[in-house]
């Protein structure tokens, strides 16, 4: 018998989406975190750091704007990150060229050095991390970016 005082929808928390989800990314979070200890970043800091990577390869220019649509971070966390990556000297940050409200940001050897290592730190964890779904994992991708592509409209 259902009290009057359970407002819940469902009969058990494991069946509620949202609160697995929740579940599912503190731990990934927690062990991620674990993962980048011994480069001693954030975890923003890292996804920053192979952005700007990831952008540069892909012969894109990178600015703060660019970092933050591609990122989906707040444009002023993507800033306040971005600042304490450079106060550690993996990054540098100069006036755009033609844009002077823009600025664009670069690599710099020791960031894309230790940049390069932890992404491969990352990706063998979550290879692992997500390899009890097997082929599903690229389902669940699938999944992910139709919520994300849907929801950020």
């Amino acid at each position: 018998m259902k009290s009057a005082d359970n407002t819940f929808s469902v009969e058990k928390p494991e069946e509620s989406t949202g609160f697995l989800l929740w579940q599912v990314t503190n731990l990934w979070q927690r062990e991620i975190k674990k993962a980048l200890e011994e480069y001693n970043l954030t975890h923003s800091q890292f996804v920053l750091l192979a952005s700007i990577h990831w952008l540069t390869i892909q012969k894109q220019e990178v600015t703060q704007i660019v970092l933050s649509s591609h990122t989906k971070i707040d444009p002023m966390t993507t800033s306040t990150v971005l600042r304490a990556l450079q106060q550690r000297g993996f990054i540098q940050r100069q006036e755009h060229a033609t844009d002077t409200r823009a600025k664009t940001v670069a690599l710099t050897e020791e960031g894309k050095e230790t940049i390069k290592n932890a992404v491969v730190v990352v990706e063998k964890f979550d290879s692992n991390f997500f390899s009890l779904l097997g082929i599903k994992a690229k389902e669940l991708n699938n999944n992910l970016l139709t919520l994300l592509e849907n929801k950020l409209k």
